[in-house]
C-alpha cells in the first residue's frame, strides 16, 4: 500500500521536471546541514491519514531563476509545493483508497528532524531538499491490558568490577558504508571524485566503538548537526567486547 511520502515523491518528480527551468531531476541523497536562511513549507493533512508533512530547501536555491526570470522565487516555490501536496493526496486516494486533504499550508524557517533527503540536480548545480514525514493513519484505540503483579526487572549480568568502567569515555564513530579499492584508484582520487559505497541511503548506519558495531540507526539532523536515531543495539556483553582492545 502506498504511503503519502511515496506519493509525494512521485508527484514532486513529475511536477518539478514540468514547472522548473532546465527540468532538474529529484534524486535521493544523504542529509546535509543547511546554511543560515533555509526556508520551507509545511502541510497539515486530515482524513484517513493525518499529520504534518514539511519540505525545507536551501536558501541558495532562491538565487537561481528556476521559476523563471523576473518571478518571486519563494512565492513560486510556495505555489509549486502546495500543488505537489495536493497532487500527492490525489495519488494516495487513487493508489490506496485513503482519503486526505491539505487542511493548512504555511511557510516555515526550518526543521530539527528529517525523514528523507533529496537533491534537485540540474546540469550545473544541485540543491538539497529535506523532508519531514509525520503523516500516519490513526491508531486504533487500545484496550487496557490486564494488571500484572510488579516484578523486579532483571538487570544484565555484566560481571564483577564492570561498574568501575562505566564512567570511562570512549570514542564512537558512524560508518555509512565501505568499499574495497585498488591502491592505484586511491592514489588517483582528487577533489570532486565520488566513491560509491556498498550501502543504500535508506539502509541503517553503524555506530562503531573500537572495532565493534554496538548499535545501528537512522541519520538525523539536530540543530544543524548530524545525529543517530538508534533502532538496534547489541547485547550488553557484545558492547563490552568492543572496549577490550582499548585496555
Amino acid at each position: 500500500m502506498k504511503t503519502y511520502l511515496e506519493c509525494w515523491i512521485g508527484a514532486a518528480e513529475a511536477l518539478f521536471s514540468q514547472a522548473l527551468a532546465g527540468e532538474p531531476e529529484l534524486v535521493e541523497s544523504l542529509p546535509k546541514p543547511f546554511s543560515a536562511g533555509s526556508f520551507g513549507f509545511a502541510a497539515t493533512l486530515q482524513g484517513d491519514v493525518a499529520g504534518r508533512f514539511a519540505a525545507v530547501l536551501d536558501s541558495e536555491i532562491l538565487a537561481s531563476p528556476l521559476m523563471g526570470e523576473g518571478v518571486d522565487q519563494k512565492a513560486g516555490w510556495a505555489e509549486l509545493l502546495r500543488e505537489v501536496a495536493d497532487a500527492a493526496a490525489g495519488e494516495l486516494l487513487a493508489r490506496s483508497g485513503q482519503k486526505c486533504r491539505v487542511e493548512k499550508f504555511e511557510e516555515i524557517s526550518g526543521e530539527s528532524k528529517v525523514s528523507r533527503a533529496f537533491e534537485l540536480k540540474s546540469s550545473s548545480r544541485a540543491w538539497t531538499i529535506l523532508v519531514l514525514d509525520e503523516v500516519r493513519a490513526p491508531k486504533p484505540v487500545a484496550q487496557p491490558a490486564p494488571v500484572k503483579p510488579i516484578e523486579a526487572a532483571a538487570s544484565p549480568v555484566l560481571g564483577p568490577g564492570v561498574e568501575l568502567l562505566l564512567d570511562v569515555e570512549l570514542e564512537a564513530s558512524l560508518r555509512f558504508g565501505c568499499r574495497e579499492m585498488p591502491l592505484g584508484e586511491i592514489l588517483d582520487l582528487g577533489p570532486g571524485d565520488v566513491v560509491q559505497l556498498d550501502r543504500h541511503v535508506s539502509d541503517p548506519v553503524d555506530l562503531i566503538v573500537g572495532d565493534k558495531i554496538v548499535a545501528r540507526g537512522d541519520v538525523v539532523l539536530i540543530n544543524g548537526n548530524y545525529g543517530l536515531r538508534v533502532t538496534e543495539v547489541a547485547a550488553p556483553r557484545k558492547r563490552l567486547e568492543s572496549i577490550r582492545c582499548l585496555f
